[in-house]
């Protein structure tokens, strides 16, 4: 029955489906589109500036010397995801239409979430201080290095902007609001924590206001003529796949490497997940004009395959561990 309750869709991906359709048919233009355009840079800004604040010192001390772990889960997110990525470029640009094949690239760049992988990670048990640092780390390292990467990868396809400006941009946008957030911790930060399960609706509520503008000026563009059912339906087997074959490759690896199982867990869900959160804001500082709506459809789609895998996966490795409790008992 649990299982059966964690398969469901959540509220939030309904909502977001919602958005999806609002747009569509009541899609924002002309000048109030410029003022969206505003208001939402504006909430991002105050999203990455609640983020700062929320991330404790302490929580940054307790796992930063675990230097291995954090390699390992770096290079599964910025340099495995991205070389697989590659790897069904090919097909996706054959099955897919443009902007959905770029997504799927800009996907594989994005960094890892902060948290579901620490949620996902303490349900099955895992080395959680170890999991706050790695995707606490993982998303101020891809303010630098998806730019980077997709510049590598894509070059100046879907109308995305200079790597150097890009990265700039985000700099401003994400990470100095970000630091000024964590910096003012000391005087903002007890309030913050108290408000911890009110403040998660700035970060839905940022990102159904970026999704939003961004199907707008991709509906006025044109993108439901452009994009094909088939096509959609690609995506979410290219998205499954992607994960399958990551996670598959991560547990490998982790015990290749001899990590231990709660080290393990850690690597499997902090290296496997991608960030819409923060993917969303950077697509919309990354690519301009109508292709963004495309481009960040894949990263919703995988948004939802990745926490339904996740919830199975850590539900598997919760009851692994409890027999292992009970057989040395």
């Amino acid at each position: 029955m649990n299982l059966l309750k964690r398969l469901r869709i959540d509220p939030f991906t309904l909502t977001l489906l919602g958005t999806v359709l609002l747009a569509s048919l009541l899609p924002v233009r002309g000048t109030a589109a410029a003022w969206m355009d505003v208001v939402t840079d504006i909430a991002i800004a105050a999203l990455f500036f609640l983020h700062g604040a929320r991330l404790s010192r302490q929580s940054i001390l307790a796992g930063a010397t675990h230097w291995r772990l954090h390699l390992t889960i770096l290079c599964c997110t910025f340099v495995l995801f991205p070389l697989l990525g590659l790897a069904v470029h090919p097909v996706a640009e054959r099955l897919l239409t443009p902007g959905l094949a770029l997504g799927l690239l800009f996907l594989c760049a994005l960094p890892s979430t902060v948290q579901s992988s620490i949620a996902f990670t303490s349900m099955a048990g895992g080395n959680v201080p170890a999991a706050v640092v790695s995707a606490s780390a993982s998303s101020l390292l891809g303010v630098f290095l998806t730019p980077m990467i997709m510049a590598l990868m894509a070059g100046t396809q879907g109308q995305m902007s200079d790597p150097v400006a890009a990265m700039g941009k985000i700099l401003l946008q994400l990470l100095v609001p970000f630091l000024a957030g964590h910096l003012l911790r000391p005087l903002i930060g007890g309030w913050v924590d108290r408000h911890r399960p009110v403040l998660k609706y700035t970060d839905q509520g940022t990102i159904l206001l970026v999704v939003y503008t961004a199907f707008s000026a991709a509906v006025v563009e044109g993108l439901w003529h452009k994009t094909p059912v088939l096509a959609l339906l690609g995506v979410v087997v290219f998205a499954a796949v992607l994960l399958g074959m990551v996670m598959g490759l991560i547990t490998l690896l982790a015990r290749r490497l001899g990590f231990g199982r709660a080290d393990e867990i850690a690597i499997v869900f902090c290296g496997s997940k991608k960030s819409l959160a923060t993917g969303v804001p950077m697509a919309k500082v990354m690519f301009a004009g109508g292709a963004l709506g495309a481009i960040v459809l894949p990263v919703m789609i995988f948004h939802q395959v990745q926490l339904i895998t996740c919830a199975v996966v850590a539900q598997r490795y919760a009851r692994a561990g409890g027999r292992a409790v009970a057989a040395t008992e």
